[in-house]
């Protein structure tokens, strides 16, 4: 019997999603539970499977287009037990006998599954679950021996260009972001481009040519967020330094043990348990200003957010119960979580929750920054890269390794005295690593 699948509420606020890929054909066997078509919402790319086992009828939205919460995405004929036949047979005559009793409610109804709300019932971590790491394929190897830049891959993407047929005009023939905007022009036919929902359109103004690049789900939705935190919470920053020549040693000598256990130790996890150690002593920078209410809600876990850098754009995937984490495991977390937004196999449980971000923007290059709060939260901490500088330490001066620090904060909630002395805090524990780990064994961060 025909059955009509309506594109479900996964929550966080999440009205709408773009059909990114089709994985069943029409007239294709399906079975229940297996991915039909996947989606691209604000926050992650989900599969939709399938709710029961049959045949896919029809698809309702093409690839590239939009569909919203409660639309239905797409009908299936469904296999049904003989006695699944007998309970819809016998629901059958009980509705008809209510409408009979009730003629203004005999409108024309449509079995529907996955409607809005119908899945809240289910924690959020068990709604959609995260892929598997797939091997990749042979395009995807192709893009990934092509020298060139992360924002030139980004942007050959956004151009729906591939990067793997340009010759590169940079040194060492490196493909350039020049190259890929003249790829884009000469490549990409009126018809081609009209053929493809939301595709970059290519003209001129006054000065020149232009491109217009339609934003995705993800951007859209990181804009909406960046607006909404900084014209609803009042950012103010503090900065400061700190001396990590003594955690610099500290992750050159266990760097090597880490590799050991499968994990890449970098300095982020480091930087996660100090900040989690200065929170415990200054609560309102894990807190949130519920403005509905007029209230300031401190939270009692510790939930840290890290902001990853995607060729989708910037997501922040969340280490649940940081506190009761090692180094180590902190490191695995981060890797895992930040491989998955690469790859868009997040899970949407993976991307909420959080109760403070880290950006760390050191890693590609930068020393101090103004970044902004993750909205729902109250402080976020940036930080630089790692410089050698002198300094002054016991009366003398020495070169040291110095790690820049920015602390946005929002001044409802957190005042410029509390912000300053979590830094000082904060400052401590890099500073002498050891305090992280007094009383946690003989390898804690192990």
């Amino acid at each position: 019997m025909p059955l009509e699948f309506a594109f479900p509420d996964v929550g966080e606020g999440i009205t709408e999603g773009q059909v990114l890929k089709w994985l069943k054909k029409e007239g294709e066997a399906i079975k229940a539970d297996e991915p039909i078509v996947e989606v691209e919402t604000g926050k992650a790319v989900v599969e939709i499977p399938a709710p029961k086992s049959g045949k896919l009828l029809m698809q309702n939205f093409k690839e590239g287009e939009t569909v919203k919460v409660g639309q239905i995405l797409f009908t299936m004929e469904t296999e049904e037990t003989t006695e699944e036949k007998a309970v819809a047979k016998k629901e059958k005559v009980e509705e008809t006998k209510k409408l009979e009793k009730k003629p203004e409610m005999q409108e024309q109804k449509r079995e529907s599954f996955g409607v809005v709300g119908e899945l809240e019932e289910a924690p959020p971590a068990q709604a959609f679950e995260q892929k598997e790491h797939r091997p990749k394929t042979q395009k995807e190897e192709l893009h990934e021996r092509v020298h060139a830049l992360p924002a030139t891959r980004k942007l050959a993407k956004d151009l729906l260009v591939d990067i793997s047929k340009i010759k590169g005009s940079g040194p060492n023939e490196r493909v350039t972001s020049s190259d890929v905007l003249d790829a884009a022009h000469k490549t990409h036919s009126e018809e081609e481009k009209a053929a493809v929902p939301n595709a970059p359109k290519i003209s001129m103004d006054k000065f020149g040519r232009v491109i217009e690049i339609p934003l995705t789900k993800v951007r859209s939705e990181i804009a909406k967020a960046m607006v909404k935190s900084m014209f609803s919470a009042p950012h103010a920053v503090a900065m400061e330094e700190a001396d990590v020549t003594e955690l610099w040693e500290l992750r050159e000598n266990e760097k090597k043990a880490a590799e050991e256990k499968g994990v890449h130790l970098t300095y982020l996890p480091f930087i996660v348990k100090a900040v989690i150690a200065a929170l415990k002593d200054h609560a309102y920078l894990n807190a949130r200003f519920d403005e509905e209410n007029q209230k300031i809600v401190v939270k009692q876990y510790y939930n840290i957010g890290v902001a990853v850098d995607t060729a989708n754009g910037l997501m922040v995937p969340v280490v649940k119960k940081a506190d009761k984490r090692s180094i180590l495991d902190i490191g695995h977390q981060i890797e895992v979580l930040s491989s998955a937004c690469r790859e868009r196999t997040i899970a949407l449980n993976d991307l909420q929750g959080g109760t403070f971000t880290v950006t760390n923007y050191g890693s590609i290059a930068g020393l101090f920054g103004v970044p902004i709060i993750n909205y729902g939260e109250s402080a976020i901490l940036g930080v630089g890269r790692i410089i050698e500088k002198p300094v002054a330490k016991n009366g003398q001066i020495i070169v040291a390794k110095v790690l820049p620090l920015s602390l946005s904060f929002d001044h409802r909630v957190v005042d410029g005295a509390q912000a300053a002395e979590f830094l000082k805090d904060l400052k401590k524990f890099l500073e002498n690593p050891n305090l992280l780990i007094l009383d946690m064994g003989e390898n804690p961060y192990f």
